[in-house]
């Protein structure tokens, strides 16, 4: 991965990043617990034909981690933030996971900076989610993670990682290998903090709750890809499917055998989709009238799957806020 970790004060906060290649740029959003290094395997690939921007997101990777507002909203403006120190007026952003749902909100807050937007494995599509993480909502998440990443547990998980893997990964299917890893990093009571004020902002017991299902109208005039793995059971298969229908004219690419991280699975095409994506779309153009106009309009009625085992909760997320 030739893009070397840059550093960068924003707010009086160490953000990382890591940025490589010549032509439009393309900012890469990673999921929780992750960090830049997740597009490792497309990394390359993809500079040599783009400007690659990858942060790490506040409170994960080598960015600092305080005590802080980790809402989606606050790591769209993260983002605004980030992309204005660097001179980058617009990109086409790449959202993984809860990348995905940063993604869109950066979307729906800074219209004007995003020419397209792909979706990979993405949250806020319903409440499903990995059962790992609805326990993470709970009171007393906090000790227990801190136990179970104690170094005795850590060098037991370690050394189980292929027994795991092969008896069907705790449900993590595909990705248990490097799940399971990223795990470890919750070890360091910076990142374990951040990770429950995160996960705190887009879940509770019952599951997600962000969601951009009732602006996805919104995105009628934003080129939207949609990516997905037959096998992810971190947020449910089905939510790619979803995604695809709430977005008007999107398209969608579902990656058989994949869990939740197609971007690992088959990098090779991976990269090509990307770039098919970006080489076959015309940037948005943001038009405040336009976009007033569909306001008024509202969200045309769209049957969504029902994916979830139980009602979804009523939730005002995405959240409206900007700054």
């Amino acid at each position: 991965m030739n893009g070397n970790v840059r550093f960068v004060e924003v707010h009086g906060y160490r953000r990382a990043y890591r940025m490589a290649g010549t032509g439009p740029p393309v900012l890469l959003i990673h999921g929780i617990t992750d960090s830049s290094g997740t597009w490792a395997p497309v990394f390359d690939a993809l500079a040599e034909h783009y400007t690659v921007i990858a942060p790490d997101l506040l409170g994960h990777g080598e960015s600092a981690k305080p005590r802080a507002d980790y809402a989606v909203a606050a790591y769209a403006n993260g983002m605004r933030d980030l992309l204005s120190v660097l001179g980058v007026e617009r990109v086409s952003v790449v959202g993984h996971s809860l990348g995905g749902g940063v993604a869109m909100q950066f979307a729906y807050q800074f219209p004007e900076k995003v020419e397209r937007i792909a979706l990979v494995c993405p949250a806020g599509m319903g409440a499903g989610v990995h059962p790992a993480f609805r326990l993470a909502t709970l009171a007393g998440a906090g000790p227990a993670l801190m136990a179970v990443t104690s170094w005795p547990v850590r060098t037991a998980v370690r050394a189980a990682i292929p027994l795991v893997t092969a008896i069907g990964g705790l449900g993590l299917g595909p990705d248990a290998e490097y799940v399971l890893r990223l795990y470890g990093g919750l070890a360091e009571s910076g990142a374990r903090n951040a990770f429950l004020r995160t996960i705190r902002a887009a879940a509770d017991r019952r599951g997600q709750t962000i969601t951009m299902l009732d602006r996805g109208y919104l995105a009628a005039h934003l080129p939207t890809l949609v990516v997905g793995g037959t096998r992810d059971t971190v947020i449910p298969s089905g939510h790619a499917t979803r995604a695809h229908l709430a977005f008007p004219g999107s398209r969608i690419e579902i990656f058989t055998g994949a869990g939740h991280f197609p971007h690992h699975f088959d990098p090779d095409r991976f990269v090509a989709l990307i770039r098919q994506f970006i080489e076959e779309t015309e940037p948005a153009v943001y038009d405040p009238l336009r976009w007033q106009r569909t306001l008024r309009r509202g969200s045309p009625l769209v049957a969504l799957p029902s994916l979830d085992p139980e009602p979804e909760p009523d939730r005002p997320m995405l959240t409206e806020q900007g700054g």
